[in-house]
């Protein structure tokens, strides 16, 4: 069974697990106070040119967008999201289950707009009943955005100047950051990515780790007791060497955006054979996600011999369909789904 379903869909890379093998029978002090999470947080100040950077690390990734929003909003203040955002779309509901509302705005290819921003900014605080509203508190963006596009530079500064004026965050969730960084399509750096950021996170999950977030505040702006707060959500883990050890693994010697690149050069493979077989995409992006429409009857013969994700109906015999590429991609596979198709 070939597997294009997601970027997790296998275990992790074996450097991780080569160092979780040496490193296991060593005692470490628990809750991320070991030298393994001091390590893996040196080599991420240094990837991002943060040095002033607090990090700490979470599981995984809804665990940590309702964990760090809810740390940074008071009680009657909301997050503003992409209709199309991961919060406001596939995370069921669990952003409102701590309290605050996620405000939605129209996406444009999966991104939001500043000029919208800044004209719903506007008219929410034209509105003389808004002390009776939900206040915008927080921006959230995906980088990449659900939809694996990108923010340009231009972009980003633009939100990330719009949140300082209106005294907002901006919080990016970063679940698939390394396949958005080393994009051809990005004009970003990390420095430049962390700089226009006040809080963002280190996807590992779907970038070779078992597990893993890592949050970082990049200009030492972590809330007092954040370890506290963590708790109070049943996130801390007690073991959480496991989490140190898998980043300080993916950030030596830059692994972590090396790894990246794979999932970015199998995507183009991948966009490749979809042309040449003349499949129908319904949106080609710069990074791993790859989105094809097909009819319905096609699809199920193809689900046979390959794992895909379900993503929307086209039309009543037509499906809109994902296909994910990873670190661990490989040129066999594709070659394989070629044949398929």
């Amino acid at each position: 069974m070939l597997s294009f379903e997601n970027d997790y869909n296998v275990g992790a890379h074996p450097r991780i697990l080569e160092r979780l093998m040496q490193t296991n029978l060593e005692p470490q002090s628990g809750y991320g106070a070991d030298r393994f999470c001091e390590s893996a947080k040196a080599r991420i100040r240094e990837a991002f040119s943060c040095p002033n950077a607090d990090i700490f690390f979470l599981t995984g990734g809804t665990q940590t967008n309702c964990v760090v929003i809810d740390a940074l909003l008071h009680s009657y203040e909301g997050v503003v999201a992409a209709a199309t955002g991961h919060i406001a779309l596939h995370e069921a509901g669990a952003v409102e289950y701590t309290g605050h509302k996620v405000l939605e705005l129209p996406a444009h290819d999966g991104k939001l707009d500043a000029d919208e921003l800044r004209a719903y900014l506007e008219a929410f605080y034209a509105d003389e009943n808004h002390d009776h509203m939900v206040f915008p508190g927080m921006v959230y963006l995906s980088y990449p955005t659900e939809l694996g596009t990108l923010y340009s530079k231009a972009e980003l500064t633009a939100i990330s100047q719009l949140c300082k004026e209106y005294h907002m965050q901006l919080f990016v969730d970063g679940a698939r950051l390394g396949y958005g960084l080393v994009s051809p399509a990005s004009d970003l750096t990390p420095a430049e990515f962390a700089a226009l950021c006040d809080v963002f996170y280190v996807g590992g999950t779907k970038v070779g780790a078992l597990c893993g977030e890592a949050v970082v505040f990049p200009h030492g702006t972590m809330p007092k007791h954040f370890l506290t707060i963590v708790k109070q959500h049943s996130a801390l883990m007690a073991k959480g060497r496991l989490l140190g050890v898998q980043f300080d693994a993916l950030f030596e010697d830059r692994l972590y955006f090396e790894i990246s690149r794979n999932a970015i050069r199998m995507a183009e493979t991948l966009k490749a054979v979809f042309r040449e077989k003349k499949c129908s995409i319904w949106r080609e992006t710069p990074t791993n996600q790859q989105f094809l429409v097909l009819e319905d009857t096609e699809m199920k013969r193809l689900r046979e011999n390959v794992a895909f994700s379900f993503w929307e109906k086209y039309d009543e015999t037509h499906t809109v369909c994902r296909f994910v590429t990873s670190w661990a991609t490989t040129q066999e596979s594709i070659n394989a789904l070629r044949d398929l198709l």
